[in-house]
């Protein structure tokens, strides 16, 4: 029996900045979680990060990510994503800048 499918965003960094982005439901790019499409099937979601990965001029790595639905919309379930969503580590740049 196969694991039941649990919501997901398509992710990915930008190639030329390299920040952590998120496929919308407009087929845009948003640098905001709350603003990523949520995916609730398998087979759509399996489409998504095709049109994702057609993009190589403008993303590189894109994979499904788990989600939870809140009242704040889509939150990560993974620490790995949740730390994604804070930007870069090393120092202040990118958004931890525009959380100063």
């Amino acid at each position: 029996m196969s694991k039941p499918f649990t919501p997901k965003v398509v992710t990915a960094n930008a190639l030329l900045e390299g920040d952590v982005i998120y496929l919308t439901e407009a087929d845009t790019w948003s640098r905001k979680i709350g603003e990523a499409e949520v995916i609730e099937d398998a087979a759509h979601g399996d489409l998504r990060l095709l049109l994702a990965q057609s993009q190589p001029d403008q993303v590189v790595g894109a994979y499904l990510a788990d989600v939870q639905i809140t009242d704040d919309g889509p939150q990560p379930t993974h620490f790995r994503e949740e730390f994604r969503t804070r930007g870069p580590s090393n120092y202040a740049h990118g958004k931890q800048v525009e959380l100063s």
